[in-house]
Formats: C-alpha cells, sequence, structure tokens
C-alpha cells in the first residue's frame, strides 16, 4: 500500500492506493495554502478507512515541476511521515502523472502547467503497448516553443492541465495540428495516478530514503531571479 501526495499546484490531493484497489483519494482544487489543507486531508483519509499508517510500504509524492511553495510543502510532509514511519519516498514527475490520466489514449499527450512569465512546464507522451511514452522531456517552455514542437511532430494532441485557460485561445490561433483539451475530471493532478505510477517505481526500486528525496524545481524562484537581478545591477 502506498500513500500518495500532491501539492505541485493549486490542486491538493492525497490517495491511498494498493495493487488493486484506490482505497481513497481527497482532492480540492481551492485557493488554500497547503500548509493548512495537506495534513487534515491525510489524517481524514486515514480515519475514514482505519488503516493503520503503518500499513504502508511507502510515499509517493509529486516531485516537479510546479509552485515552488507547494513543492516544499508536498516534500516536507513526505519526508516528515517517511522518516516517523521508516519507509522510502518515491518521487514522480508532476508532468507525467497528470499524463497518466491518459494511459489508454491514441493521441500525443501533452500536460501544460502555468509557469507565468509567458511559460509553461509541459512534455509530450504517447501511449505504447499500454504503458507510457515520453516523446519530449519534461521542461519550463514558452507556449511558442511548445507549439512548434507539437507542429513539428505533426500528431493529434490533448492537453491537460491549469495551462488550458491561460493559453488555449493562442493555441486555437497558432496551432494546425488537430488538437483538443482533456474534460475538467481529467485535466488536474490526480492523485490516485501519482500512487499507481509510485507503486510502478516503486517495484522497479526507484525509492529512495527520506533524507535523499528533494523536489524538482526546473528553473529558479522568484525570488531567486530577483536577487540574481539585483547582483548584476550592483556590479554594474
Amino acid at each position: 500500500m502506498i500513500l500518495a501526495i500532491d501539492s505541485s499546484s493549486l490542486v491538493a490531493s492525497v490517495a491511498l492506493v494498493d495493487e488493486n484497489t484506490v482505497i481513497a483519494e481527497y482532492t480540492i482544487n481551492l485557493k488554500k495554502t497547503h500548509s493548512q489543507t495537506l495534513l487534515p486531508m491525510i489524517d481524514e483519509i486515514f480515519k475514514m478507512t482505519g488503516i493503520d499508517k503503518k500499513s504502508l510500504s511507502a510515499i509517493a509524492v509529486a516531485q516537479g515541476p510546479g509552485s515552488f511553495t507547494g513543492l516544499r510543502i508536498g516534500a516536507a510532509t513526505a519526508k516528515g511521515l517517511a522518516l516517523a514511519l521508516d519507509i522510502p519516498i518515491v518521487g514522480v514527475s508532476t508532468i507525467e502523472m497528470m499524463a497518466y490520466n491518459f494511459n489508454h489514449c491514441n493521441k500525443l499527450i501533452c500536460p501544460i502547467m502555468d509557469a507565468r512569465r509567458n511559460q509553461v512546464y509541459t512534455g509530450i507522451y504517447e501511449c505504447a503497448e499500454d504503458a507510457l511514452k515520453q516523446v519530449e522531456k519534461d521542461a519550463a517552455l514558452s507556449i511558442e516553443e511548445l507549439i512548434d514542437k507539437i507542429r513539428s511532430i505533426g500528431k493529434e494532441v490533448i492537453f491537460i492541465g491549469d495551462g488550458i485557460p491561460v493559453f488555449q485561445e493562442l493555441i486555437d490561433k497558432e496551432l494546425e495540428v488537430k488538437h483538443c483539451y482533456a474534460k475538467q475530471h481529467l485535466n488536474r493532478q490526480q492523485s490516485s495516478a501519482l500512487a499507481v505510477l509510485g507503486l510502478k517505481k516503486l517495484a522497479e526500486g526507484k525509492a529512495v530514503v527520506s533524507d535523499n528525496f528533494a523536489p524538482v524545481y526546473m528553473r529558479m524562484s522568484q525570488a531567486e531571479r530577483e536577487r540574481l537581478e539585483n547582483g548584476k545591477e550592483n556590479e554594474s
């Protein structure tokens, strides 16, 4: 059994999953800080299911990319629980986890998370022999760069993620390739998908001890960028 934790965006989601069943999943998509919601959600899942935390084999956590604050809160929560329970952590790409919502899709699968500054956190995936295959590595790209990549591949694509309302108008205008958008029940992160991927990666030996887990931010935070820019100004 694995506990999955995602706080990489506005969505906060936790799930309990074993090899056969999604036992419980709790997801909130509201503008509340994850420091307020995440631990109560985890407590509620264990309270409602009556499952002992000691039954867990590992904790899966969305490793990034995503919100810097959200990723830090998710990582700290996972590391604290893993340390207390003496179990490993499995980090899963937020982009891969979103793409896994469509793991039996005959189109290209393209998650887009709004990364601000006209950029998206994204990757391109497709299904091959009942498995998810990465076509383009996860990256922080301008929306124009992403459109160019999809245009060069030339296959029909489905978009997922909170970048859709931000960039849909531009995508519809600029992307000649046939494309569509995920419906609301599948267009955000789902911790059950995170948990299933976590179980798979756990079986592949890709878990780490809590001290060795770290989020993948993919680019500098706004504070780091401002500090760097201020440093350059002071030098001049």
